[in-house]
């Protein structure tokens, strides 16, 4: 979440390496994914495009493994390249459940997708290294700075991708189970001052107030696609408070360890002498609601799920900088081959940030609006947000079959008021920009088709095997209550009008 980046999010949870950079260079306030989803919006991060010009419109289908990336025009620069960890931008991963959700989202069926989300707390207060995978990844990346990195005498580029803060994969769920385990140790939940056993151990970062119950809107009053997010995230039964403050915890928790292992990658660059010679960027593919609006994970336009940290630091870049202005992943693409130096493609969909950051104090091309588009599993409607100003606007399908929602950041940071009907004019106005970026009715029914098409080829390649296997995905619990009726609605869906 890349509120925790700044105050008073940073107030949170203790984030040293984060706000060192922060100190030491800049942090962007209202940075955007393009899409809040893993693939999708790494596929924006890679390419420099928008979701709807790559066609990634969901974890399995995203860019070709071919694609050209700002990694191949730097190592065609002179560069030497590397990447570690998770990079997660091609087509063909992720489960197959992830994929028919994605496909059979507009299905008139409700059917809860994900595990309910649950903690799991592990070790004890000397634990530091939980998430283990994303340490060994660290472990090599700092390994190769020191022994590689410091005796190259090329300029670098590193790339580090971790899976933190990501919720862990709820195992006793089974083999098709999805991440809904938010899994920390005594020795994090301390960073973040929060719940050890029966009581809040208090410390000098943070209060037990500032781990925040936050509120909810009744089922009554929530959009229909929210309602439909929240139900498939298994999110719509009781929760208590100290639930609900504990997954929040937690996900803090989890979050200072992803800031210790960006320390770890910062001590390595200060002791080889590169620290000062290297621009440090630190992003992220997606937040996570963390209970807001009563979800967990991401898939959403809300600030939680959408909002993303975007921090950099190094020569040429401001120190102690914040800028306000909305920036997004895409603008990452642009930005690295200006901070080398190498001429910047002419098809992209983002814009450098360097004039933002940067002493010379150039004129900034940026338009000062920024896009997402989510077309994924649990939101039953291809979701465009276009944000602006102080307004977010976000709009579903083809404009008109789903109302839309707007919210004023100045005044409801926690989007809870939606004032669409109050202000026409702004939303004429923000629907006009929106159109003038993307022809988003027809991306609409270009994902649908596409969704038919691919479930179609899915469905013939399984022949006789098909009825058991759709009944065993990550849905199998609500859709073995009436399988005749899920399987009807499905029959009716494909042959219905797009």
């Amino acid at each position: 979440d890349g509120r925790l980046t700044f105050a008073p999010g940073n107030k949170v949870v203790q984030l040293p390496f984060i706000n060192y950079i922060r100190q030491m260079g800049a942090v962007f306030l209202n940075s955007y994914t393009n899409s809040p989803i893993c693939c999708p919006s790494r596929a924006a991060m890679w390419s420099g495009r928008f979701v709807h010009l790559t066609e990634a419109w969901n974890n399995y289908k995203c860019l070709p493994s071919n694609a050209t990336t700002w990694m191949d025009h730097l190592k065609k620069a002179g560069y030497h390249t590397h990447s570690m960890g998770k990079l997660d931008y091609t087509s063909g991963s992720h489960s197959v459940s992830n994929r028919v959700e994605a496909w059979t989202r507009e299905v008139p069926f409700l059917l809860r997708q994900e595990g309910r989300p649950v903690t799991d707390l592990v070790g004890d207060g000397a634990t530091l290294r939980v998430m283990s995978k994303d340490w060994n990844t660290t472990d090599r990346a700092v390994q190769w700075i020191r022994t590689n990195a410091a005796a190259l005498s090329q300029p670098f580029a590193l790339y580090l991708g971790l899976n933190l803060p990501h919720p862990y994969r709820t195992e006793d769920l089974g083999p098709t189970a999805g991440g809904s385990t938010f899994r920390t140790s005594p020795y994090w939940l301390k960073k973040a001052g929060v719940l050890i056993g029966a009581c809040y151990t208090p410390t000098n970062q943070v209060s037990l107030e500032q781990v925040s119950v936050p509120k909810w809107l009744p089922f009554s009053e929530m959009h229909p696609v929210d309602y439909y997010s929240t139900f498939t995230k298994n999110c719509s039964g009781d929760f208590s408070e100290q639930e609900i403050r504990d997954i929040r915890a937690f996900y803090y928790a989890m979050c200072a360890e992803t800031d210790a292992m960006l320390g770890e990658v910062i001590a390595a660059l200060r002791d080889t002498g590169l620290l000062s010679s290297t621009v440090l960027l630190f992003t992220s593919d997606h937040g996570d609601l963390a209970m807001e609006h009563r979800q967990f994970y991401k898939m959403s336009m809300f600030e939680g799920s959408s909002h993303v940290p975007l921090l950099m630091m190094g020569p040429g870049i401001k120190t102690g900088l914040e800028i306000s202005l909305p920036v997004s992943l895409v603008d990452l693409y642009p930005s690295v081959l200006d901070i080398a130096g190498v001429q910047i493609p002419g098809d992209l969909s983002g814009h450098s940030l360097m004039p933002l950051a940067s002493q010379n104090n150039k004129q900034s091309p940026h338009p000062g609006w920024v896009l997402s588009e989510y077309h994924g599993c649990n939101a039953n409607t291809s979701t465009y947000m276009l944000r602006m100003g102080q307004w977010k606007y976000i709009t579903y399908s083809d404009g008109m079959s789903v109302p839309p929602q707007l919210f004023d950041l100045s005044k409801d940071k926690a989007e809870l008021h939606n004032v669409a009907s109050r202000y026409p004019g702004v939303v004429k106005q923000l629907d006009k920009v929106l159109h003038s970026v993307v022809d988003y009715p027809t991306v609409t029914k270009t994902v649908q088709h596409y969704n038919k098409q691919q479930f179609v080829a899915w469905k013939q390649s399984l022949g006789n095997n098909y009825t058991q296997v759709i009944a065993n995905l990550r849905w199998h619990i609500d859709w073995q209550k009436n399988p005749q009726y899920n399987e009807k609605a499905i029959e009716d869906w494909l042959t219905g009008s797009e």
